[in-house]
């Protein structure tokens, strides 16, 4: 669930690391600390670490939507940050595509992209297209439901690490 939570952070224009299920808590935990990020989980257990407070935000949520609410009230989350700014596949940011890039698109019709954007490390060209615009609807109905009230000052605005 968290991982799919990661990928709409991604989305959302957040800086987010997913974390690989092999990897053990007190790694996961040294690595948000190291970069100074915000360790998500829905692991009891890893809430009670040492030095988890302030760091390891537990989400409860059986569901995709449950975890974006949960995770709103704990954390000053910005739907709209910049969206579609980061590839979804690995987090790095998105650069604007060449114009060779996107007429090597596999599309019939690309005279209609408005915008496309490549991923130097993916080697990926990514576009607007309908199920671009589903998302950005998804986003803006988040934002609308959770977006956090303006003077709210004691939520943490940072990069996301997330635990399944």
């Amino acid at each position: 669930m968290l991982q799919r939570l990661g990928r709409w952070l991604r989305a959302a224009g957040y800086d987010t690391l997913i974390a690989r299920d092999a990897e053990a808590d007190y790694e996961l935990l040294r690595q948000a600390l190291d970069d100074g990020r915000l360790l998500i989980t829905r692991d009891r257990e890893l809430t009670q670490h040492r030095r988890a407070p302030g760091t390891v935000i537990y989400i409860e949520g059986d569901n995709l939507q449950q975890c974006a609410a949960g995770l709103s009230e704990k954390v000053s989350i910005n739907w709209l940050l910049a969206p579609f700014s980061r590839c979804m596949n690995c987090n790095t940011p998105l650069v604007d595509a060449s114009p060779q890039q996107i007429r090597s698109l596999p599309l019939q019709r690309k005279e209609h992209i408005n915008a496309a954007f490549y991923c130097p490390e993916c080697n990926q060209v990514f576009w607007d297209g309908s199920h671009v615009k589903r998302m950005r609807r998804h986003l803006r109905d988040w934002a609308e439901k959770y977006s956090p009230p303006a003077e709210s000052t004691e939520r943490r605005r940072v990069p996301q690490l997330t635990k399944a």
